[in-house]
């Protein structure tokens, strides 16, 4: 869908699953107003355009005047929202706590200040046991405005019950709000730049994570505390590249979510982010069976009602899991095999266009054309790195220099040498712009520049040094960054052992299993 066709209301309708549409139109027909029967024909119309087009619209609503038409949009809106909200209360423990204090108000308006009471008292419970601790805020604070206002014959200790659980739950939402913005500041420090760059990034961040990591005793934590805390030691480590700390607090988060099974069901969204942390940490590891073994956990887990009780998760399970896909092939060598899942990731893409985020199309792109590169399609994969190089939402800093990068080999491969030593100038000086050159760039644009005088038959001379210059830096962890984005080890080993990196990264793979047989 282009950006000048969008229409929040178009959007909202083509969003809706038909049991949704059902609903609504029998939710609209208990009053049939004269203003209902209008907005259901907007409903129609708006349904069966595959973009937003006022003028055909108004085309075929013969009986609506253009001036009338924002006023029944605005109306169809809020209407289906009402629906939904009736269809999806029973799936939502917030929507249904929130009907329930709706209800504690209006009695207390009403003046039956015990029923509501009773009422509040329920669902604190509720919200205690599964710690909406935002939620309960507003409970207390109605309870305390009846005992306040009026004689309940409460006794002492309840008043001074109520008092101590809104210091406790003040204590709570107050620690959950430095961790969760820790969490959500570091995440948007990776999306912006993606790994620490240089020791200067690393300071950084050591600095910010230690100043803004707050004090908790962890055995009177609750459940967000410990979830908002683990997210932050999972980001803070994944932009540092501490791959073995990222690997721990992934398992820590999930280990969390099996401990209170209860929970997955309230906090689905961060249990299926938790499955997508933990199977790219054993990626990053090359842990090869327990990758195998989450991803075989988070298909079935794919399949039940719980993962598709919505399109957030459902969408975000289908990013996911195929995410890890491509990331087994390129781990296994299997670029032929992977090069088979582009096509359905991308129709279900497209059918997901109003739910899928343009960073996750970004990193799919990258994906795909690390395939074709691995496969030795060069030039589809300059194909998808131009979507990336093209892009303008300045997101991900990282793949923009990789991708650049990227595209300059697959130039190399297809012996395009009149337009190599344009490329080089060009991404050498993106490169240096977002501070993202390390050795291995810098010994790889020498490499690329002095291959210009170099005869064909001396070029496997070049390749062997080239591969033992590299090879110096691959424990080395700001070096690697570049390794994490693009196998250039594997490339080279492919040019000095006159193979293909598929053969290649198929071949440690298999010497990996054998070393953890004989182990």
């Amino acid at each position: 869908m282009s950006n000048r066709n969008i229409d929040i209301l178009h959007q909202l309708i083509h969003s809706l699953e038909k049991s949704e549409k059902r609903h609504f139109k029998l939710y609209i027909n208990r009053s049939s107003t004269k203003e209902d029967l209008k907005i259901v024909q907007l409903f129609d119309a708006l349904d069966k355009l595959n973009d937003y087009d006022e003028k055909l619209l108004l085309r075929r609503l013969a009986t609506i005047e253009k001036p009338q038409l924002a006023n029944l949009k605005t109306h169809l809106y809020k209407q289906i929202l009402s629906s939904l909200r009736l269809l999806k209360n029973s799936d939502n423990l917030d929507l249904q706590l929130n009907e329930q204090l709706d209800y504690a108000r209006i009695l207390y308006n009403k003046g039956l200040k015990h029923q509501s009471l009773r009422i509040l008292e329920r669902v604190k419970e509720i919200g205690w046991a599964n710690y909406k601790f935002n939620f309960l805020t507003q409970v207390i604070s109605l309870e305390k405005k009846i005992e306040t206002l009026h004689i309940t014959r409460s006794t002492l200790e309840k008043t001074a019950n109520l008092a101590d659980e809104a210091t406790e739950v003040s204590e709570h939402i107050s620690r959950v709000a430095k961790l969760s913005n820790l969490a959500l500041l570091l995440y948007g420090w990776y999306v912006k730049n993606g790994h620490a760059r240089n020791e200067e990034d690393e300071v950084h961040v050591k600095q910010y994570f230690k100043e803004n990591l707050p004090a908790i005793n962890y055995d009177e934590a609750g459940f967000y505390e410990k979830l908002y805390m683990y997210q932050s030691y999972v980001w803070y480590a994944f932009i540092r590249q501490d791959f073995l700390m990222y690997y721990r607090y992934s398992q820590k988060w999930i280990d969390l979510f099996n401990v209170q099974e209860a929970m997955k069901q309230v906090e689905i969204g961060h249990y299926i982010k938790g499955l997508h942390n933990l199977l790219n940490a054993h990626f990053d590891l090359r842990n090869f069976e327990k990758f195998e073994i989450t991803l075989r956990e988070f298909e079935a887990f794919s399949l039940t009602p719980l993962a598709n009780q919505h399109d957030n998760f459902r969408v975000h399970t289908f990013i996911y899991i195929n995410s890890a896909k491509i990331n087994q092939h390129l781990m296994l060598g299997t670029f032929s095999e992977g090069l088979l899942l582009i096509k359905t990731i991308e129709a279900q893409l497209e059918e997901y266009v109003l739910f899928v985020d343009k960073h996750r199309i970004l990193v799919f792109n990258y994906k795909f054309a690390t395939l074709y590169f691995g496969y030795g399609d060069y030039a589809t994969c300059i194909d998808y790195l131009q979507k990336i190089i093209n892009d303008q939402l300045g997101l991900r800093n990282d793949l923009q220099c990789y991708a650049r990068l990227m595209h300059l080999m697959a130039h190399y491969e297809l012996g395009n040498m009149e337009l190599i030593e344009y490329l080089i100038k060009s991404v050498y000086r993106f490169m240096a712009k977002m501070q993202n050159l390390t050795v291995i760039e810098e010994e790889m644009f020498k490499f690329l520049r002095k291959s210009f005088n170099i005869s064909p038959r001396k070029m496997h001379d070049e390749f062997e040094a080239f591969l033992v210059t590299i090879k110096k830096y691959e424990k080395s962890r700001f070096e690697t960054r570049a390794f994490a984005y693009l196998d250039i080890i594997s490339w080279v080993e492919s040019k000095v052992y006159n193979t293909t990196m598929s053969d290649v990264i198929n071949k440690k793979y298999l010497a990996s299993k054998k070393r953890v047989y004989l182990n």
